[in-house]
Formats: structure tokens, sequence, C-alpha cells
């Protein structure tokens, strides 16, 4: 379980992220949704104590972060971000292995553990030889989704990580990603600006517009009761899609 009381951030007086309470549900999908600039980013790095909070709390399994805990509790939250993040002087499987071994795991859970991760994320074993410079754009990011999942954390954080993907890899990696989801019932919050994408994910939908919720529910609780025009508006604006049909 994981969630935010009055959470907030501004930036040089601006409201980046206005006073925001929201509960993300156990083993569920929660996408984040909006234009960009919105919150959605601030709102995920605040959740995983990457920068402070101006006001409220982050709770995680019922443990409030704070800076005496915070790597603690980042253990049992996966990151992943766009691009995927992998540190380029490491190997793929160097870089899945990396939290484990700075744990201590010993080495053959640790090699264990990976080889399971490379069948689940549909990544052949001598991929894992390679620097991300030698990898596609889609199998850095099946790494980085195999190094979030490292230490089997109940909680899956995911900023944009499949924006940068051209749309046949994009497609591949949307439907194994939610076969994964369903597969080991992570809580997962997914950060987007594609409602076609949020559509294909989410059992629930959280709208942002200037650091503020606008609107939260499933797809057709937004199709059918928008909430204020902006919601309409912003479905229409995505590409056509016999899912986001408005009158």
């Amino acid at each position: 379980m994981i969630s935010v009381d009055n959470l907030s951030q501004s930036y040089a007086g601006v409201a980046a992220l206005a006073p925001t309470t929201l509960a993300f549900a156990p083993g569920r999908t929660t996408v984040i949704i909006g234009p960009s600039g919105c919150g959605k980013t601030t709102l995920l790095r605040l959740v995983l104590g990457l920068i402070p909070a101006a006001t409220g709390r982050v709770t995680v399994n019922d443990v409030t972060l704070g800076p005496d805990n915070a790597d603690e509790l980042r253990h049992a939250v996966g990151y992943v971000v766009q691009e995927g993040g992998l540190f380029p002087h490491l190997t793929a499987g160097q870089n899945v292995t990396l939290m484990a071994r700075f744990l201590g795991w010993p080495m053959d859970r640790v090699e264990s553990r990976c080889r399971e991760l490379a069948d689940l994320a549909r990544i052949p074993p001598e991929t894992l030889v390679r620097y991300p410079k030698d990898l596609s754009g889609g199998q850095r990011q099946r790494v980085a989704v195999m190094r979030a999942l490292m230490l089997d954390p109940p909680v899956l954080l995911m900023d944009e990580p499949l924006g940068a993907l051209d749309p046949m890899t994009r497609h591949a990696l949307q439907t194994d990603l939610k076969e994964i989801f369903a597969r080991l019932g992570k809580t997962v919050v997914l950060v987007t600006h594609d409602m076609h994408e949020a559509a294909h994910f989410a059992h629930e939908i959280v709208l942002m517009r200037e650091g503020r919720i606008v609107q939260r529910g499933t797809l057709e609780d937004l199709l059918a009761r928008p909430a204020e025009p902006f919601v309409t508006e912003f479905i229409r604006a995505q590409r056509a899609d016999p899912r986001l049909a408005v009158a």
C-alpha cells in the first residue's frame, strides 16, 4: 500500500503540485496522465523521496517516508524511467543486479533471480553481457524493468517508460508489461501523457492539470461523467481510438 496525504511542492512561488491526497490500490495499476507540466512526474518523484515535499507525507506499507528511512523504503519500490536510465559503464546484467549485490545477496541467489527475471522480461541470457549502448531501445527498457523488479518490491513506479520507443516496439512492450503486471500482482503507478496507453494499462486513471487532480476513475467514468470540460477536451485531443470515442 502506498499513499500521499496533503503532498505538495512549489518552485519559485509556482505550484508544481497542489496539496494532493491519493491512495494507490494494492495489486492494481493506476495511470497518472495529463499534459506536460501538469505535475505528474513531480508527484512520482515526491512519492519516491527524490525531491523534498513542501507539505504532506508519503506512506509506504504503513510507514511514513522520511530522511531516516528513505533508502530502506525505496527497496520496497521499483522505479523505471524513460529510456531505461541504465548505467552506461555496466553491462545489462550488472545493471539488473546492482542493488542485490550492494545489499550482499549470495551470488547464487543473485544469478537465480536474474535468470527468473530474464525469462519474465523475454530477454535472452546473452543480451545481459552487453552494454546499454549495444542494446535496442526496447531491450534497454526490458532490462530497466528487470532492474526495478530485482528486489521483488511490492510497488512499481514507471515514469513514461515507453515514450521514446518506436510504435511497433512500444506496442510489443505494452503487451508484455500488461502480462507481467497481471502475473506478479504488483501495485503499479505509471505516468504517461498518452490516453491510449492509459486505457491499455489502467484499473484507475488519475487525470492532472496545472498541479492538481482534475478527475480520477475508470476510463468509462472519464468518458461518461467528465468532471469538467477539460476532461473531454483532453480525451478528444488524442488520436482517434474506438475505446476513446466521445459524443
